[in-house]
């Protein structure tokens, strides 16, 4: 059946919340790369201990904001200060809704006077882009789509290559010839390599040293050629599909809360009313043991999810009242859950035998099932908290999730239990099968987990200060 718009679409698929949690579709998609180029445990291996290369690509939008009013449109839609913004510089882009509610984020690059380029999930560029069309901004957008909304899965404008890990800074200087630029965090530079300029972004998503690199899409295989060759005696590896949505267990990026956009009032009726009906939010789907009738149960502040310090009120933004009456509250705070080995054992092994019923199967190395993941954490009897990501570390040798706890359970040390799988044998998902919901022992630990990028990558850092 065809829509107007996601607004009817939700309508009449009775609601937001029954729309989404069986809707068809699974996790977000990481297409065109290979799902493992050695095998996922050995690539992640390669992000903690050698080098890896993250293949950007393809599964992220990139949107151009280009014209005299392009500063003005997005300081007026994020959370985050413009202050000492400037060309050859970035940062993690966080709007949020009227009622200081996440829409989503994206780094968002201040690539030359008047132009920028956000790169991300679609929801953000789908709230700037109706922004600059209903708002009377003297601006143009210019969408480069992610492959999985594309005809053909590779004509892309850019490639888009990150180098991470410990031995990335050898490789970058072997392939360069010369020893990498001294640049701060989220500050950009031109290089070149293999004869192509490429433009070089100071990061470090699996928190380790590192560049994102891109350029035109059809000198991307010179430079990821010329990098591998680099990094051979480094022990580069290239990341397959399987193994890249894991290494933000491991650096504490949650990287899938739900846009805030499927209620409120006419303000955001409105929006549904542009949103294509199968529009990225339109197709999402929602999986998970915590239930709730309310949509509104299912979104997030910045507090929740760690950008607290993104939050500046020294401009005006949307949603700046509504976070100005949450800033002195109490909030979630985001912690690692490792979950109980024996417990995940026996989860596991319940797929064997049909004298029982078997628990929500567990993938490796991402459980991640649905696009907007949601389960319960407990304790005593009490809901905890929300996990929001789960998956396996071969590095920790660990399942582990991303949750968000209030305070008097965020301690690190303190037992909760992590409940799994849906209610009811499960919902009309392709990806759920029937099974059983079932409960795991579970110990709150430090966000990030792995502790050499809590020292490089948060402590001093600026996902604490918001300073970059």
């Amino acid at each position: 059946m065809s829509y107007k718009n996601l607004d009817e679409r939700l309508r009449a698929n009775g609601g937001p919340v029954n729309h989404l949690r069986n809707s068809p579709s699974g996790p977000n998609p990481y297409p065109v790369v290979q799902a493992e180029y050695t095998n996922w445990r050995d690539e992640q291996w390669a992000w903690q201990h050698a080098a890896i290369l993250f293949n950007q690509s393809y599964h992220m939008t990139d949107m151009y904001v280009s014209g005299p009013d392009a500063a003005k449109l997005l300081e007026k839609l994020g959370i985050n200060s413009f202050k000492g913004f400037e060309v050859d510089k970035a940062k993690q882009y966080v709007p949020v809704s009227w009622d200081g509610y996440v829409i989503g984020d994206v780094i968002l690059f201040y690539l030359d006077k008047n132009l920028f380029n956000l790169v991300g999930r679609p929801a953000v560029h789908n709230w700037v882009q109706y922004h600059a069309e209903t708002g009377g901004y003297n601006v143009k957008c210019e969408r480069d789509e992610r492959s999985a909304s594309r005809v053909n899965p590779v004509a892309r404008k850019t490639y888009r290559f990150q180098i991470q890990g410990p031995n990335a800074m050898k490789v970058m200087h072997k392939v360069l010839g010369a020893a990498p630029p001294e640049l701060k965090f989220f500050n950009m530079c031109w290089m070149t390599i293999a004869g192509k300029k490429v433009r070089a972004l100071r990061h470090g998503m699996a928190g380790q040293p590192g560049f994102e690199l891109f350029g035109p899409s059809d000198e991307g295989d010179a430079v990821k050629d010329a990098l591998m060759e680099a990094g051979r005696e480094f022990g580069l590896k290239l990341c397959g599909a399987r193994a890249y949505s894991s290494n933000t267990l491991e650096s504490g990026w949650i990287p899938s809360p739900m846009p805030a956009i499927y209620s409120g009032d006419e303000r955001m009726r409105k929006y549904r009313e542009w949103l294509a009906a199968a529009s990225f939010e339109g197709n999402a789907s929602l999986g998970g043991s915590f239930y709730s009738d309310r949509i509104d149960d299912y979104y997030l502040t910045p507090y929740d999810l760690g950008y607290g310090a993104f939050v500046k009120f020294d401009h005006e933004f949307i949603g700046r009242e509504a976070l100005e009456q949450m800033a002195g509250k109490s909030h979630r705070i985001k912690v690692t859950l490792e979950l109980d080995d024996e417990d995940v054992t026996q989860a596991i092994g319940s797929q064997f035998g049909k004298e029982h019923e078997r628990a929500k199967f567990i993938d490796w190395p991402s459980a991640v099932y649905s696009m907007y993941p949601f389960d319960r954490v407990m304790k005593d009897g009490k809901l905890a908290g929300l996990s929001t990501w789960i998956g396996y570390s071969s590095n920790e040798r660990k399942m582990l999730t991303l949750a968000m706890l209030d305070p008097q359970y965020a301690t690190p040390g303190t037992p909760v239990t992590f409940v799994w799988g849906e209610e009811g044998g499960g919902s009309k998902k392709p990806t759920v099968e029937r099974h059983k919901q079932i409960e795991l022992r579970a110990i709150v630990c430090p966000v990030p987990y792995v502790a050499s990028v809590r020292s490089e990558y948060v402590e001093g850092g600026w996902r604490k200060t918001g300073q970059l």
